[in-house]
This record gives C-alpha cells, sequence and structure tokens, in this order.
C-alpha cells in the first residue's frame, strides 16, 4: 500500500471500531455502533452519517485539534481577533448580495456600511470598528436565501471533513464558492493558481481559527453527551432555524409577539407540565431538551402503543391557591420601601393559565 494512503486508511479503520479514544485516554462508543434504526425522518442518512461523523471525529483529534491548538498557543489572542475580523470582512459583500435577495433592505445597509467602515477605518477589516458604531453583524448565506423562498432544507448531512449541513445548505455553499469576492476581485489580475492559492490558505486559515476558538465549547458538548452524534444534530439544527428565521421577518415578528413557539423548542421534548383544559394546545413551552443527553427527556426505547396523558392543572383551583398568596414585588430584595402586596386577580390567573397575555 502507498504511504500516502496509510493516514487516512488508519483514521478510517479506527472510525469503524466500536470505541474511541476520548480526550484524556477514556475509551467511549463511537456514533456508529449507537445507531438503534432511522428514528428522525429528517435524517434518512444517519447510518451513513453517523460513520462519517465518526471519521471527522478522528481526523479532528489527530490533525485538526493539535493544529488548533497549537495555532491559540503560539498566536495570541489579539493578533487572532485580527485574523478574524479581516476573514469576516471578506464575507461581507455575500452577505450584502443575499441581504437583498432577501428582500432584508436595512440589514443590507447595515452589512454595507459594515464593509466601508472596516475596509476603510478598519484598515482592511482588520479591526471591526463598525461593531463600536452599533452595526452588528447580518446573517446571509445562499442556503438562507434559498430558505427564505419556500426550499426545504432537506435530509441531513455529515460531510467529510466540512461536517454537518443539509442538502439546501450544501448546494448553497457550492453555489457561493463561484461568488468569493476574493476571486471577483483580484481574478482579472492574477493567475488561475495564485487565485486558487488565495482561496486555499483563506478557508484553512478561516478553518482553523474558528476550531480554536471552539475547542472549550465542543469538549463541553461531547463530554456532556451520552451520544454526541445526536446532540450535535440538534444544536446545528436548532442554529440554522434561527439562521433562517431571520430571512423570514414576518415569522420573527409572529415569535416576538407569541404567535409561534420559539427556534429551540425541541419537538423531541417531553410533555409540557402547564396544559390547560379549556384550550386544545398546550399553554406553556417545554424547555429545551437535548436528545443526546442522559437528563430529562431522553426517548425511550419503544415508543408507547398510546402516549400517557399530560398533567393539567385545573384552572379555578389554581385562581384560588393564587388568590390566597400574598406576592411581594421583586424590589424587596433591594431593600426598597414597598407598599402592602396585593392578591392576584382571579381572571387576571385564568388569562396566564390559558396562554394569553395579562
Amino acid at each position: 500500500m502507498r504511504a500516502h494512503l496509510s493516514v487516512p486508511m488508519l483514521l478510517l479503520l479506527a472510525a469503524c471500531g466500536s470505541t474511541q479514544v476520548a480526550r484524556g485516554g477514556v475509551e467511549v462508543p463511537t456514533a456508529a455502533s449507537m445507531y438503534a434504526g432511522a428514528n428522525d425522518a429528517g435524517d434518512p442518512f444517519e447510518r451513513v452519517n453517523r460513520h462519517l461523523y465518526d471519521v471527522n471525529y478522528e481526523l479532528d483529534e489527530s490533525v485538526f485539534r493539535p493544529v488548533a491548538e497549537t495555532y491559540r498557543a503560539v498566536v495570541p489572542e489579539y493578533g487572532r481577533t485580527r485574523v478574524r475580523t479581516f476573514l469576516q470582512n471578506l464575507g461581507e459583500p455575500l452577505i450584502f448580495a443575499n441581504n437583498l435577495l432577501q428582500l432584508r433592505f436595512d440589514a443590507a445597509g447595515t452589512t454595507m456600511g459594515r464593509f466601508a467602515l472596516n475596509t476603510t477605518l478598519g484598515g482592511l477589516g482588520l479591526f471591526d470598528v463598525a461593531a463600536d458604531q452599533g452595526l452588528r453583524r447580518q446573517t446571509g448565506d445562499f442556503g438562507q436565501t434559498m430558505a427564505r423562498y419556500g426550499m426545504p432544507g432537506g435530509p441531513y448531512l455529515m460531510l467529510p471533513i466540512l461536517g454537518p449541513s443539509n442538502v439546501r445548505d450544501a448546494v448553497g455553499d457550492g453555489i457561493e464558492s463561484f461568488g468569493n469576492p476574493l476571486q471577483l476581485a483580484l481574478g482579472p489580475y492574477l493567475s488561475a493558481y495564485t487565485l486558487r492559492t488565495l482561496n486555499i490558505t483563506r478557508g484553512a486559515l478561516g478553518g482553523v481559527d474558528l476550531r480554536a476558538e471552539n475547542l472549550d465549547t465542543l469538549d463541553v458538548l461531547r463530554a456532556d453527551s451520552l451520544d454526541g452524534y445526536a446532540r450535535l444534530r440538534s444544536v446545528i439544527r436548532q442554529r440554522r432555524d434561527a439562521d433562517i428565521m431571520e430571512a423570514h421577518p414576518r415569522a420573527a415578528r409572529d415569535v416576538a409577539a407569541g404567535g409561534a413557539p420559539a427556534v429551540l423548542d425541541d419537538p423531541g421534548a417531553g410533555p409540557t407540565v402547564l396544559d390547560d383544559p379549556g384550550t386544545s394546545g398546550p399553554s406553556a413551552v417545554a424547555v429545551l431538551d437535548d436528545p443526546g443527553t442522559g437528563s430529562t427527556g431522553s426517548a425511550p426505547a419503544a415508543a408507547p402503543a398510546q402516549a400517557a396523558p399530560r398533567p393539567r392543572v385545573e384552572v379555578e383551583w389554581a385562581a384560588r391557591t393564587l388568590r390566597q398568596a400574598d406576592l411581594a414585588t421583586p424590589g424587596e430584595a433591594s431593600g426598597e420601601a414597598l407598599p402592602a402586596a396585593g392578591r392576584v386577580d382571579g381572571q387576571w390567573a385564568r388569562d396566564v393559565l390559558r396562554g394569553r397575555s395579562p
């Protein structure tokens, strides 16, 4: 076997085992060994995805993490911040274009202002002076743009080296690679080889910096999870849902007004505690339940034939109980002089329990 194939083959063989060596030398089950059937409708390729997750894990532990640790140890935080803001500034034109395509004109104006300020006063993007002026960095990519016009995400994917994605976002990333601002700006003046080298350098440096900034975050995610694959899938989906919602101003307004569930509400979580019998749906949203941890709400091995009834609170009993309680205001903790505590109005209690605004 050729020498240059030895490392990839060893990584692949290591990922195909039933255990992996985690940080600290502890053996943990591989994601592939924990596959229990395609139980997630949005992840029909779960068996393959789990194998690719294990391959990426081995690559990360063998190559990417050591490089990121060295980068963080050698380059001080000040230098890493300059690299990060410079690379982010290079991406602002693409964000601007997607903001326009999504009809988010306020966001497009903010992005244009950020690029102008940071490119000039910020030393070609080395300093984020726009953030000091209240111009927050916007989201905007072609996958988000396609979602804005109704294209579904499609099956969840675990891409080799690149990590988690879905069909829509993978296509969007591919399309955006042809609209690289660096290539568009310097293409007429540089050779194809030089442009390719610059693009590879930009991507590699961005990847190393991103990994260096998330060393501790990924360690916590893996250490606190019984199934790292399931937890990463849940976190990535919810984060992406938040990005997609920014491209849907109407949906965002509905959430702000309480007309839709929060984006971080996990549909796999356990039943809500408060469910008003006078309404057709739950009046409180369950706290986000992570499917990859051993905490509350973990999925049972076999689904019951019929779901257990949700606990319910009798509205009249709750209203009567609240009327009997003297509820002091929070200002007492600071020692302020406060008027005598009043009693809770029964109609107000009924409205709250039914999910209405008081």
